[in-house]
C-alpha cells in the first residue's frame, strides 16, 4: 500500500512539473516576444531575388523554387524587395514557394534568419 502511495506521489509530481515547464514555452500560433511581421515572396537563395529567369528549374517560380532547394543545397528565403531573410524552419515555406506571404517571426539580427514563426499567409 505504501509503494503505491509513493509511486503515485511521484506520477503527480511529475505531471505538475511537466506542466510547469510547459507554460515557459509559448504555444504554437502564439507569437514569440520580439515578433514582427515580414511581408513578401517565398523564393531560394539562389535566385534570392525572386527573378528566376535565369535558372527556370521548373514552369513556374514556385517549380524553380522547390528544384533549387531539394536538388541544389538551395534555402528557402523571404525577399521583401530589398532584404533578404533565411527561415529558420526550412519545412513550413515549401508550400508557399513563388507565393507572396505574410510572416510572424523573431528576427535574428546577424543571421537575418526569421526564427519562432508562429504564422505564414499567402497574401495578395
Amino acid at each position: 500500500m505504501r509503494l503505491v502511495s509513493v509511486v503515485g506521489f511521484s506520477v503527480m509530481l511529475g505531471v505538475l512539473l511537466s506542466a510547469q515547464t510547459k507554460q515557459a514555452t509559448p504555444p504554437v500560433g502564439l507569437p514569440a516576444k520580439g515578433s514582427r511581421t515580414f511581408t513578401g515572396r517565398v523564393t531560394d537563395s539562389m535566385c534570392s531575388n525572386a527573378d528566376h529567369k535565369g535558372m527556370r528549374m521548373g514552369d513556374t517560380d514556385a517549380e524553380c523554387t522547390k528544384a533549387c532547394v531539394l536538388s541544389h543545397g538551395a534555402e528557402y528565403v523571404l525577399f521583401d524587395g530589398t532584404n533578404v531573410y533565411t527561415f529558420g524552419d526550412q519545412r513550413v515555406p515549401e508550400k508557399f514557394a513563388g507565393m507572396k506571404v505574410s510572416v510572424v517571426g523573431v528576427l535574428d539580427a546577424k543571421t537575418s534568419k526569421i526564427e519562432k514563426m508562429s504564422s505564414i499567409k499567402a497574401v495578395k
